[in-house]
């Protein structure tokens, strides 16, 4: 999907952007349609599958942030040229970004002409029509020079509380998922790394909890802290506030003393549970990585069970 939030981030962070989209496929090859990547001076965000074929294209998109090229498409066959053995072959469209060229998120899709013609083929006009009929996103295409891209919608805000070693691997791991939109808090800016993702909005207050008021009725919260106190404040807090999941770090042991600490502070048996601990897959192990996959892979799979009911039903 075309996420104009991520792009307007590393905008806003790096100044204009090209943004590498794969548009078109054949036999074998590293990405799927749609897979994107965005080059700045200096670094960039995302892969579309690595190898020569990225190093190339990283290269091209550079030299079109220095010529001020607004975009083009280019075709790649992955064989000896590029010393890959995929075998396949890849199309490339490549665009410019600054804020004035970024799209309207209103109408849900994004189509342009990267080159030739200048009227949308009838083939992608059929394809926004029975996607409308549908009532179901258009899929990325690319037909006789244009491009059209479904439009990311919203993303999910997720509120990481602690900044310890299992909440910078939940950051690292969850980040790069173009479904969430992070805010990751503790006590102290010293508590984070350095390198925070573009992505991720760090907050910190002496108390985290007087930070929930701020947070959306939709959100989704990992507690995570350094203080069963505090996570214990966190969930009183949370119960009272709303939110659409609460995931709770920790043992057995430990959920048991909290469902009772928070029965005697009120909250009803159905109010507490609510909040799932432990979180994650204890299958994966306790390091802090194989926590934070398995609470990545919880956290999607219901939008994976979504878009496979509505692929059965199409």
């Amino acid at each position: 999907m075309f996420d104009p939030s991520t792009i307007l981030d590393a905008i806003l962070a790096h100044g204009p952007v090209v943004r590498v989209v794969v548009a078109d496929i054949a036999g074998s090859v590293p990405r799927e349609v749609g897979a994107s990547m965005l080059v700045w001076p200096g670094g960039q965000s995302g892969t579309i599958g690595g190898g020569t074929l990225e190093h190339e294209a990283t290269k091209a998109a550079l030299r079109m942030l220095e010529n001020g090229a607004p975009s083009k498409a280019s075709r790649h066959p992955l064989g000896p040229a590029l010393g890959q053995c995929c075998g396949g072959a890849v199309t490339l469209v490549s665009e410019r970004f600054d804020e004035a060229s970024l799209p309207s998120e209103d109408c849900g899709h994004f189509a342009r002409a990267i080159e030739g013609e200048t009227e949308m083929p009838l083939a992608l006009k059929r394809a926004l029509r029975i996607a409308r009929a549908q009532g179901q996103p258009v899929e990325s295409q690319f037909s006789q020079g244009w491009m059209i891209e479904p439009i990311s919608p919203a993303r999910t805000p997720l509120w990481i509380w602690g900044a310890g070693h299992v909440g910078r691997a939940m950051v690292n791991t969850i980040a790069p998922l173009p479904q969430f939109d992070i805010t990751w808090i503790d006590t102290d800016r010293e508590r984070f790394p350095q390198e925070i993702p573009t992505a991720v909005t760090p907050a910190f207050a002496a108390n985290p909890a007087d930070l929930l008021s701020y947070a959306p009725k939709q959100a989704h919260h990992l507690i995570l802290t350094y203080s069963h106190a505090l996570d214990l404040e966190l969930c009183h807090r949370l119960l009272a506030h709303d939110f659409a999941f609460a995931g709770l770090i920790g043992s057995k042991t430990k959920w048991a003393r909290f469902q009772n600490r928070l029965s005697d502070l009120g909250h009803t048996r159905d109010q507490i549970h609510r909040i799932t601990c432990p979180i994650g897959d204890p299958s994966l192990g306790k390091h802090p990585q194989a926590i934070a996959i398995g609470v990545a892979q919880a956290l999607i799979q219901p939008q994976i069970e979504l878009q496979a009911r509505k692929d059965l039903t199409a």
